[in-house]
């Protein structure tokens, strides 16, 4: 009996142990679409894998705008932009900063549990990241320039030690391509092995942008991000702790084709309500991020304005109003969008919208574009996971950005009770 209650205790304890000292690794492709690893015409052996050997999502909604910044800040928090306060890549004023500095964010992450809990961190090129309590931290400060994402590195000697160890002494770091991130990555594994990772790789959409869902270039960054994420799974196995960690590779949004650019600005001076916005000259003026924009009016009150605009659009001909449909408040708050604006129109199709005030409202577009509202299935995100507790050969259906935090949190015993999401049915092998 004595032997039996032994062994039971060795076992309750050996569990502890390997609860306690699991790792997780959360990457991010930007652009990640679902059919990048359910489509064999992609290649993709590192994430087929996983999809075959885990648990995958058919489909992963993004938020509203489906951009980089908000995605990925719901991504580490669970919930939706409205309560986070990360409501777009850059902010319309003043003129088109960007979000960068952690402390933005108005709900707790990840990032800040874990490292109340005592976890080793790290955070790799992510969104809105600057100054976040990470122990190996990169931000991704937008086009702030390579100096301030230096300067806002940490700890203050991780730059020049990559520098020397990674990339042979050189004196720039080129960080435009995700191997250089996997390697940056791969470093600070062997290095420390951190707990806790989140890891943004950026070049799918970059050439997504410029060709769209299928050309050349996006196949080759695919292939490129799948194999930056053999490299992270290498550097795991060679630091002995592959088996002891689970890995989440997801995304923030899909994309569109782009054939119609939409200047709605030039619509708002046509109807006098607009003369020019650097000189503060407007009563209203719409904010555009791909494909959705934003109606802001100069006075909140102003209900005269709001009423001409509506004006405005329903006198739009028929061609023009089937590139865009209104998203009313009460839309908006129901998906956790901007609180401060009065509604926002979403492209419809291969639409898109920008900010010009002078020329045709019309123009031809190319390329690809998201931002759309995230209700269809070509801006869907897809996510492949394996590792400890995550089911094997399990398929969901569909699922939420926001659910993400819980399941990391579930797996890393975090106290996360802010959030909003809900973690996958028969994604984990236990339920608690």
């Amino acid at each position: 009996m004595k032997k039996i209650l032994l062994a039971l205790v060795c076992m309750v304890h050996l569990q502890a142990m390997s609860q306690s000292g699991k790792k997780l690794v959360l990457i991010t492709i930007d652009g990640f679409r679902p059919a990048f690893y359910l489509d064999s015409n992609w290649h993709t052996p590192h994430l087929r894998s996983i999809f075959r050997n885990g648990t995958y999502a058919k489909g992963v909604n993004s938020v509203f705008p489906s951009m980089t910044y908000p995605s990925h800040t719901t991504i580490v928090t669970g919930v939706w932009p409205a309560k986070h306060g990360i409501y777009y890549n850059n902010k319309p004023t003043p003129a088109d900063s960007i979000y960068w500095m952690a402390s933005s964010i108005k709900v707790p992450t990840l990032w800040e549990l874990a490292h109340a809990k005592g976890l080793k961190t790290a955070s790799l090129f992510w969104p809105v990241s600057a100054q976040a309590p990470v122990d190996y931290n990169i931000p991704d400060i937008g086009s702030l320039g390579e100096t301030t994402r230096e300067a806002y590195s940490a700890p203050s000697t991780l730059i020049s030690q990559l520098k020397e160890e990674v990339f042979q002494q050189t004196t720039q770091i080129d960080y435009g391509t995700d191997h250089q991130v996997a390697a940056i990555a791969a470093y600070i594994i062997k290095k420390d092995q951190p707990d806790f990772m989140t890891i943004h790789f950026f070049s799918v959409d970059h050439f997504s942008h410029k060709q769209g869902r299928e050309g050349e270039l996006v196949h080759a960054a695919v292939r490129d991000a799948d194999s930056s994420v053999g490299i992270i799974i290498k550097a795991l196995q060679d630091a002995g702790c592959w088996n002891n960690t689970v890995l989440i590779v997801t995304g923030d949004h899909g994309f569109h084709n782009v054939q119609t650019k939409i200047s709605p600005n030039i619509w708002l001076k046509e109807a006098g309500l607009l003369q020019d916005i650097a000189s503060g000259q407007w009563k209203a003026r719409f904010y555009a991020v791909g494909g959705s924009c934003y109606l802001y009016l100069k006075d909140k009150g102003d209900r005269a304005t709001l009423e001409a605009v509506y004006a405005m659009l329903k006198k739009r001909s028929k061609a023009e109003q089937k590139l865009f449909r209104l998203i009313d408040r009460k839309k908006l708050a129901a998906i956790g969008g901007n609180p401060e604006v009065a509604f926002a129109l979403s492209a419809i199709g291969t639409a898109y919208f920008d900010n010009s005030e002078t020329g045709l409202a019309l123009q031809p577009g190319t390329g690809g574009g998201h931002g759309y509202f995230p209700d269809d299935q070509e801006i869907q995100t897809g996510l492949v996971m394996t590792g400890p507790g995550i089911r094997k050969g399990a398929v969901i259906q569909q699922m939420n950005l926001r659910d993400i935090a819980p399941l990391v949190a579930r797996l890393l015993q975090l106290p996360l009770t802010t959030a909003d999401g809900k973690i996958p049915a028969k994604a984990l092998t236990t339920a608690k």
